[in-house]
């Protein structure tokens, strides 16, 4: 079957937008993947596009691991987030938290400080970076890629160590609470009630939510579902085999969203 083109892609996504569902992942989606995770923001033009989207179609959402806290300061209101892998969400300004996840809070604070034992000065894995999230928290490797199998190694051990759960992802690794939240869940219910729908991600830990969509497809929830990768030399496998279209760069996803949102 031939891909489709950005032609066609706008045209089956323009087709009904009272009836769509438009869900995007943030980091290297809208935003460029950037060595200090606290200085990523939309890609310019990104949250103008989203915002006048979100006048037109029936969900316009951004499901990602970062804290929605963040998501809501760098992104219109107009949009609902899911953060920290549908641990969080805000719709209308109204944020919840997932109902078993609130009591992982001390267990996760206590997993960050033993993390920070392995990268603080002078440790074997200084110069990889602890991100406290509240509910779950990331070792980053991005500017120490050479630290990335020991880093995953202390990432298990610390994991194991309070019970929590390990998810590799783009130069770090995830630890969360053993709970059934994914982009997969969030995707599930964002796109529920929609008749076509569509997501946008760049990393493995978007894989769940593209399998939500295909399930939704497949399951006639959706009367179409379109699958967007934003391609790299990082473009895990199994991201680039789910989507239909694969485009260059966040740059390249914000000039398809202004073709949407004229």
């Amino acid at each position: 079957m031939t891909a489709p083109t950005v032609d066609d892609v706008v045209a089956r996504l323009r087709a009904d937008p009272e009836r769509t569902a438009l869900l995007f992942d943030f980091d290297g989606t809208l935003s460029p993947v950037v060595d200090d995770p606290a200085a990523a923001r939309p890609a310019p033009g990104a949250a103008e596009a989203l915002d006048a989207l979100a006048a037109r179609y029936r969900t316009v959402a951004v499901v990602s691991g970062r804290p929605v806290s963040y998501l809501a300061a760098h992104l219109p209101p107009s949009l609902a987030l899911s953060g920290l892998y549908g641990l969080e969400s805000m719709v209308d300004g109204v944020e919840r938290d997932h109902p078993e996840a609130e009591r992982w809070r001390p267990v996760v604070a206590e997993a960050t400080a033993d993390a920070l034992v392995h990268t603080g000065p002078g440790a074997h894995l200084e110069g990889a970076l602890v991100e406290s999230k509240g509910l779950s928290m990331t070792i980053h490797v991005r500017t120490r890629p050479d630290l990335a199998a020991a880093v995953e190694a202390v990432a298990h051990e610390v994991a194991a160590r309070h019970g929590l759960e390990v998810r590799p992802a783009k130069r770090s690794y995830e630890l969360h609470p053993p709970i059934a939240a994914d982009k997969g869940t969030a995707a599930r219910a964002l796109l529920a009630g929609s008749e076509i729908g569509s997501y946008a991600g760049d990393d493995v830990g978007d894989v769940d939510a593209f399998d939500a969509l295909a399930a939704a497809r497949r399951g006639g929830e959706l009367a179409d579902a379109v699958a967007l990768a934003v391609g790299g030399p990082e473009l895990p496998p199994a991201v680039a085999d789910r989507a239909e279209l694969v485009l260059d760069d966040p740059a390249s996803m914000v000039l398809l969203l202004q073709r949407l949102a004229r």
